[in-house]
């Protein structure tokens, strides 16, 4: 390992040359309290990767605050913030007043799951970073770089990763109410619930920026209904809860009844400080499904939802799927990779595909009606294979009254359960055809992929993966459209699920594999070696992302194809 002294030397040795002699400082470098490692510099944008490994008996984070997983996410997720502000701070400006950092660390959004940039363990502190090669006429200029090394790296160790010089009420506070979201989140299973949100949520997001608008009222609970939760921080926390089942809630769009739907989506992450939905939580595998016209489908059996059972539906296809094809299929989708809990808001749903109403069935004559409404389904849904729904809506939901466990009414961000007073109106449930193919049969068969229709090759590169946000991955020759996904946290996941589709043709579709067989390897593989398992070189812009994301990437991938379908005995 090279000392500070021979750093010194090399960085001498390559002032005034062109950038790709940066190449000779690649390796570990020993800086006294803390080891660097660079990696290769990449010459399209002068960006070099950079780990900086700080021992624990200098860094001094005590064990106990990180001795949980949740904790330890936690704390990683603080010192990538910490750190982010710290390098903002260093920020200069350029003759146009744009600002120019010569270290970068990937900023996250404000949901809070496993990432790349920041690693804690009992022995180091580990922050991988971005260094800027800097230049003067298009040559490496050693001066400025020198002082990236020994002044700001420096300073941004000491000032952000050691734990004597954080503010420690600060840190506290992150940590307890992490754990106190994930407590939680535990305990929805054993209270009947799928999900929680705590009295006093600040729902209501800047549809742009996902930024809380502090002008909101904050999510009110009737008392009968209201749910208490005991955590190890907070002590007893109240809320809504949604019970397993069937729910429907009620309540026109500017009522808090859309807030809610999105919330719980949300609430699969844990949210940090300040974001108003800090104790908004749901179940992992909980998916909303919105309508998507325009969207290629590839061998989704959507005969549940069509009248006729033939194989036109059992194995429909199609490059541009009208929106209620589009809402069946991803339904299907969700339900072979395992989701169990669904959620629909009227406003993003297509009304045909959301309920039916068969009272202009005589005049229209038999035969006129070709598809099945999810109201005529969900009862069906819900007993064959377990599933949860939750339905929002106003006035095209009315045929899941007679089918909801629970009816909840919002008016004005104020919550109270109305399921009596509804069911006795007396409305009519949806006719159901009982021939239709069962839920559970359709969850037992399993599409086989193609190998070739994966592929991440462009021109001379053997990988091509950019992400232009969350909801835009370039994949090869392809785009995949991914805006309809509104569970992925941002454009660094977005990103990983580009890199987790590389990774699984490489190698699990060495000859053909079943959807669902290839993502539980993918779950297996990311447990157990974690994301660094996805690059053969330490990235430090990955974020976990989960399996029916992943999932919804590879059925939106404009080559994707299938090659066969099969039912799997149980």
């Amino acid at each position: 390992m090279i000392d500070k002294k021979e750093f010194i030397d090399i960085i001498e040795g390559i002032d005034g040359k062109p950038c790709s002699e940066f190449e000779k400082l690649r390796g570990d470098f020993d800086f006294s309290r803390y080891v660097v490692k660079i990696g290769r510099a990449s010459m399209e944008d002068g960006i070099v990767p950079a780990t900086i490994r700080i021992p624990q008996i200098i860094a001094g984070f005590p064990s106990d605050i990180f001795e949980t997983p949740i904790r330890r996410m936690a704390l990683e997720d603080y010192l990538i913030r910490n750190l982010a502000m710290a390098i903002a701070d260093m920020s200069s400006f350029d003759e146009d007043g744009v600002a120019r950092q010569n270290i970068s660390i990937p900023v996250p959004g404000q949901k809070i799951l496993p990432r790349t940039s920041m690693v804690v363990s009992d022995e180091y502190i580990e922050a991988h970073l971005g260094i800027r090669i800097p230049t003067r006429n298009g040559l490496i200029d050693g001066e400025v770089l020198e002082s990236i090394f020994f002044d700001e790296m420096q300073e941004l160790v000491v000032d952000s990763l050691i734990y004597c010089n954080l503010d420690f009420d600060e840190l506290s506070s992150f940590l307890d109410i992490m754990e106190d979201a994930g407590r939680v989140r535990q305990l929805l299973a054993s209270q009947g619930l799928i999900g929680f949100i705590g009295e006093g949520a600040l729902l209501r997001r800047d549809p742009y920026s996902d930024d809380v608008d502090l002008l909101q009222p904050g999510l009110e609970v009737a008392n009968e209904i209201r749910t208490s939760m005991d955590v190890p921080n907070a002590g007893e926390i109240s809320g809504l809860g949604i019970k397993d089942g069937i729910t429907l809630i009620l309540g026109d769009e500017y009522s808090g009844r859309t807030d809610i739907i999105k919330a719980l989506a949300a609430g699969i992450y844990n949210h940090v400080p300040g974001d108003g939905r800090e104790f908004v939580t749901s179940m992992p595998d909980t998916v909303y499904v919105r309508e998507e016209p325009g969207r290629s489908i590839q061998k989704v059996d959507i005969s549940p939802f069509a009248v006729s059972s033939d194989d036109f539906f059992s194995e429909f296809s199609t490059d541009c799927a009208r929106a209620f094809e589009s809402q069946a299929a991803a339904v299907v989708e969700s339900i072979e990779v395992g989701a169990r809990i669904l959620l629909f808001d009227e406003s993003t749903s297509s009304p045909a595909f959301l309920s039916g109403d068969e009272r202009l069935s005589e005049v229209l004559g038999e035969g006129s009606v070709k598809t099945v409404s999810l109201a005529a389904r969900a009862k069906q849904m819900s007993e064959e294979i377990g599933m949860s729904l939750v339905v929002a809506g106003s006035r095209n939901v009315s045929e899941f009254v007679p089918l909801a466990d629970t009816i909840l009414l919002v008016e004005d961000y104020t919550v109270r359960d109305v399921t009596s007073e509804v069911k006795a109106l007396g409305i009519e449930s949806a006719k159901v055809d009982e021939s239709a193919r069962g839920f559970q049969e359709l969850a037992d068969r399993k599409r086989w992929i193609v190998p070739s229709s994966i592929d991440a090759s462009l021109g001379k590169e053997d990988s091509h993966i950019v992400a232009y946000d969350e909801s835009l991955l370039e994949f090869g020759r392809n785009l995949i459209d991914l805006s309809a996904i509104t569970q992925i946290a941002d454009a660094h996941q977005t990103r990983t699920i580009g890199q987790v589709l590389y990774y699984l043709k490489l190698r699990y579709l060495g000859e053909s594999n079943s959807i669902n067989s290839v993502l539980d390897y993918i779950d297996r593989d990311l447990s157990t070696e974690g994301l660094a398992c996805l690059s053969p070189e330490f990235r430090s812009d990955l974020a976990r992302p989960r399996r029916y994301e992943i999932a919804a990437a590879l059925n939106r991938l404009p080559s994707f194809r299938v090659s066969e379908i099969r039912e799997v005995a149980r």
